[in-house]
């Protein structure tokens, strides 16, 4: 195998799992919306921080605990999750067909759209308090951000 055949296919499986990924975040949050809602609404009404041992912190009167609100903040993430998802099968549908090139407008597009989505759930979650009990959510939010930026990193490497 060439150097350079070796790199396309490299550069298409990560663009095909990226594509894969945000479908199946943008899925997942459909079918199970009013889930995603709780989860939302626990972050944003704080509940965590509530819960046994309870702490006390004056980030408490950030609490939210309108459904509309949790409802919107869910449909603004899934609406980024769908863009991206539907700009990386694009990009993906164009590196098959012309090589990374034609794809990487469209597969920049998609970790823009994913970027905006991660950064929305993290300095949410970081007005709401969520590194101080959901330490793994906050973590999860970070490392999907660093992968994020490690894919448009790799992805535009040879064009910079």
């Amino acid at each position: 195998m060439q150097l350079q055949h070796s790199i396309w296919l490299f550069h298409a499986i990560l663009a095909t799992g990226l594509a894969t990924w945000l479908t199946l975040a943008a899925i997942n949050n459909l079918h199970a919306f009013h889930g995603s809602v709780w989860a939302i609404g626990n972050t944003m009404r704080m509940d965590p921080l509530r819960q046994d041992p309870t702490i006390q912190t004056p980030l408490l009167r950030r609490a939210l605990t309108s459904l509309t609100l949790h409802r919107l903040s869910l449909g603004v993430v899934l609406a980024l999750q769908l863009g991206a998802a539907i700009a990386a099968w694009t990009g993906v549908a164009l590196l098959f067909g012309g090589g990374l090139a034609a794809g990487l407008p469209w597969l920049n597009l998609a970790l823009c759209a994913m970027a905006a989505f991660l950064l929305l759930m993290h300095l949410g979650g970081l007005w709401f308090g969520y590194w101080i009990a959901q330490e793994g959510l906050q973590t999860t939010h970070l490392v999907l951000l660093l992968w994020t930026i490690a894919l448009f990193v790799l992805f535009n490497a040879q064009r910079t």
